[in-house]
This record gives C-alpha cells, sequence and structure tokens, in this order.
C-alpha cells in the first residue's frame, strides 16, 4: 500500500486521491507515531554504540537528525513535518537547528557522487546526471551538475509525482473491484486489512516483481479462497456464482498486468521527458540517469525508461543504470548530507575553517516566485512585490532582500505576509497565489519614530526558509520571525 506521506495526504495529491487514501485517524497523528517509533530505534541504536565507546551523547545536542522529502514537498510540508517531529519526541524546540531536511532525489544524487559516478568514468567537473527516485508513493528527479569533487549544483527544478509502485498495487485491486465489486472490498478493508494485504503481497511477489514485459505469455492466477478467505462470505449472490464456476481464481494475462502499469510508467517517462528538455534548454548536455528506490528494480521500468531515452536526440549516448544498493541511495546520501551540513555550519564563524570548506550542495534552482504583500502608496491598494524568481538559481547562502518601514511612529513590530506561486509573473489575485507564512520584525527602536528604514533578508536555497532584519542607517540587527502559516 502507499507509504505514509501518501497516506496522510501531504503533497499535491488531487481530491480523489486524498479522499481514497484518507486514515480513520488525524494525519497529523500518524506521521508523529510513526517517527517516534522511528526516534526510539535511533535512539537505542545511540545508546548502544555510546555505552560500547564510553562515550556521552546527548540525543538533543549532539545528534542531526535529517529527514528526506519528497521533492514536491512545500515549506508548508516540511512545516507539518518540524511540528510532527517535535511532538514525536526527535527534537526539543520547533526552530530546532538539530533537524534539517533535504528531497530524496538530492539525497540519492549525494550518495552517487560519493559511490557510482567514479564506476562510470564521470567523476569529472562538469558532468550533468539525472536521479529518477522511484519510492513506492512518489517519483522524484533532480538533475545536477559535478562542479567539483565535493560539491553539487543543481540545474533545473526538481520534480515530483505521485506515481510510485505502490498505484500498480491500486490499479490490482481496482481490477478486483470490477470482478467482486465494491462493497466486498471496502468490507474487507474495513474488517480484515491483514488479509487485504495478503492479496497485495501476494501481487507484490507473483507479479509486479516478476514482471519485465519480455514474455507476452506472463500470466498469474490468485486463488481467492487461499490469500483472503473472509471475501467470500461479503459478495453477491450473484458474484459468489460466477466465481464458484471459476474456482475463485482470478485471473490476469499479460494485457491486464501490462495495463496496470503502464499508465503509471507513462507518467515517469513524462516526468524524465521534461527535465530533459528543460536540461537542453539551458544548454546542458545530460550524461547519465541513475534509477534509484524500491520501484527502479522493476525489469518493466527499466525496460521503458530506457527504449524511450537510450537514444535521445538532444542527449545522445545518455547512460542508464541503477547502481548497487538503489533502495538504500537515499538514506545513505542523507546521512552523507548531514556530516557535509555540521561541518559546513559549525564552522561559519571560523574565517580560517571556512577556507575550502564547502556545503556538498552548491545550489539549488527556485521551483516558485515569493514575494510580499505591498501597500500601494496613493491608492490604499496592495500588490504583490517579488523577492525572488522562480528558477533563479540560488546559491546555499544567497539572501534576497525586500526594504520596508514602519507606517506608525510609536510602532513597536511589523508583520509581513509572504505569498509564492508556481509561475514566473503573477499578481496578487491570481488564483494559484498562495499565503507561505508571516514574517515579524520587532521594532524596539521606537525613539525613532518613521526613520527606521529596515531591509529583511530571506534565504530561500536551503530546505527551510531563513530571515533576517537590519536598520539601513545604523546596522542595528532586529529580531525577526518566520511563522509558516500550515493549513490542517
Amino acid at each position: 500500500m502507499p507509504d505514509i506521506r501518501v497516506a496522510v495526504g501531504l503533497g499535491n495529491l488531487n481530491g480523489k486521491l486524498k479522499e481514497k487514501y484518507k486514515l480513520p485517524i488525524n494525519y497529523k497523528k500518524a506521521i508523529t507515531d510513526y517517527l517516534q517509533e522511528i526516534g526510539k530505534h535511533i535512539k537505542d541504536t545511540i545508546k548502544d554504540v555510546s555505552d560500547k565507546a564510553k562515550w556521552e551523547i546527548d540525543f538533543m545536542e549532539n545528534v542531526l537528525l535529517v529527514l528526506t522529502v519528497p521533492a514536491e514537498y512545500t515549506q508548508k510540508e516540511k512545516a507539518i513535518m518540524r511540528e510532527c517531529a517535535l511532538d514525536a519526541g526527535l527534537i526539543n524546540d520547533i526552530d530546532s537547528k538539530k533537524l534539517e531536511f533535504t528531497t530524496e532525489p538530492e539525497a540519492a544524487a549525494i550518495y552517487c557522487k560519493d559511490n557510482v559516478l567514479k564506476d562510470y568514468d564521470l567523476d569529472t567537473r562538469g558532468t550533468i546526471f539525472m536521479i529518477v527516485d522511484c519510492g513506492g508513493g512518489t517519483v522524484d528527479l533532480t538533475t545536477l551538475k559535478l562542479l567539483n569533487e565535493n560539491q553539487l549544483g543543481e540545474i533545473t527544478e526538481r520534480a515530483g509525482d505521485y506515481c510510485g509502485s505502490s498505484f500498480i498495487d491500486n490499479a490490482f485491486l481496482d481490477h478486483l473491484r470490477k470482478i467482486l465489486e465494491d462493497r466486498p472490498m471496502d468490507l474487507l478493508r474495513e474488517n480484515y486489512y491483514g488479509q487485504m494485504q495478503n492479496m497485495v503481497q501476494e501481487f507484490c511477489q507473483k507479479v509486479k516483481f516478476e514482471f519485465t514485459g519480455d514474455d507476452l505469455t506472463f500470466n498469474y492466477e490468485m486463488n481467492l479462497t487461499e490469500v483472503a478467505p473472509v471475501i467470500a462470505q461479503y459478495v453477491s449472490d450473484e458474484v459468489r456464482q460466477r466465481m464458484e464456476e471459476a474456482e475463485w481464481l482470478i485471473k490476469l494475462d499479460y494485457e491486464a498486468i501490462k495495463s496496470m502499469f503502464d499508465p503509471i510508467v507513462e507518467r515517469i517517462l513524462r516526468m524524465i521527458r521534461v527535465q530533459l528538455e528543460n536540461c537542453h534548454e539551458k544548454g546542458s548536455q545530460c550524461s547519465a540517469m541513475f534509477l534509484v528506490g524500491g520501484f527502479s528494480q522493476s525489469e518493466y521500468l527499466q525496460k521503458r525508461i530506457k527504449d524511450e531515452f537510450l537514444d535521445h536526440k538532444d542527449h545522445p549516448g545518455i547512460s542508464i543504470s541503477v547502481p548497487t544498493n538503489p533502495i538504500a541511495a537515499v538514506s545513505r546520501g542523507a546521512a552523507i548530507y548531514g556530516v557535509s551540513f555540521a561541518n559546513f555550519v559549525n564552522n561559519m564563524n571560523d574565517d580560517d575553517e571556512m577556507d575550502g570548506l564547502m556545503f556538498v550542495i552548491d545550489s539549488r534552482v527556485l521551483r516558485h516566485t515569493y514575494g510580499i504583500k505591498v501597500l500601494n502608496p496613493g491608492d490604499s491598494a496592495f500588490s504583490f512585490h517579488p523577492i525572488a524568481k522562480k528558477g533563479t538559481i540560488a546559491k546555499i547562502n544567497d539572501e534576497f532582500t525586500a526594504k520596508v518601514k514602519p507606517t506608525l511612529p510609536f510602532q513597536k513590530s511589523g508583520v509581513f505576509e509572504i505569498y509564492f506561486v508556481d509561475k514566473y509573473e503573477a499578481n496578487l489575485d491570481d488564483p494559484e497565489m498562495r499565503l507561505l507564512g508571516k514574517l515579524k520584525i520587532d521594532w524596539p527602536d521606537k525613539h525613532l519614530g518613521l526613520n527606521r528604514p529596515t531591509t529583511f533578508k530571506l534565504t530561500f536555497c536551503r530546505m527551510e526558509i531563513t530571515a533576517r532584519a537590519s536598520n539601513d542607517i545604523n546596522g542595528q540587527n532586529y529580531h525577526t520571525s518566520f511563522e509558516i502559516v500550515a493549513e490542517d
């Protein structure tokens, strides 16, 4: 079944999918419980290691956690994950610096940089490669350039979609619904979920993992009385008679199985095609494509990708492969990311240490246009003032600025609404414009009246937005806070 992120409806799921995977409990509780169990395992492991090595490790102070998220996650969804991590006891403060995020394909790219490129003689400056992270719920893509031995830079906007392998499982269950009708499948899910899982696991082991697309005689028969015997008591008399005549066998031929794969595979191919087109438009040549994640082991998916892109007109000679340990690529890359991030942050204020020190991710391409709502002088109307535009290549410490000032002489603070939109240009009344959060700036120096011109600076390259502000005249730093507006 779909992974937890799909099940709880985070991400850009359409209405039908959100309803289909709606949980009987609050989605935040589901995530929190999940993270809490992971946290128990992490803490137990750390304790075992520290006891053997006779180290004193304070989990909240000495451990940096790196959570990988799908490429399409917005700041709001990362804020929800941070809130759940706090409730799960993984961090002790909502703004804790001991929790960092990276995207799943980016983590996989870092793993490939350190462990795979050399195997294909691609570990040279300027090499451009694409990561296609095919998981259970999502498929995420990112295209990066090897800037030097230790750094990667994103060259196109990362992309993601809900077209992972679990949706093939869902297509199988939909096939059963056509045969058995909706009511029995609904009752099975509600009352005997374990037996439904038996059906899905049987399908995965005997069909999904084995289907290559080469053998036109490939077929499979599932005996429902063995994998889900209770289903017999739920079906209508008409269905019962038909199934008894078929000896309760569900027969899947080549075309039926292929029809379960193809809609999902086509969406993946379309995403890759767009990534390559974007890469070509930027005058870049993609040299390799690495398929990672559990779904990447599907021979049928591998075949379709190679048939489509091995002789791509804009990227001739592109190498397409599945590295060793494709399932572990994301988690291992996240660990490398965490080490690099910790070293970078710990030495940011030490000029001697910073000399030559680089963060593994040098730059990211902004996926949205960000800006603030400002009051137009003279007409009392609000407009959207862009701060950073979609498609901009932002380096890790790049700051994007906007100038503001108090509107009243004795004003102690100002609150500014930050909006974002998935377009290069937009107005505040654009239906796709969304409120991201609120930036609060404290102005303690009210004795200066209106003479407090302020520049606030936002960083967008890091996975979570950070903010700071200062007085343009005397350089005084103002306390700032940025609160993501995370809708339930």
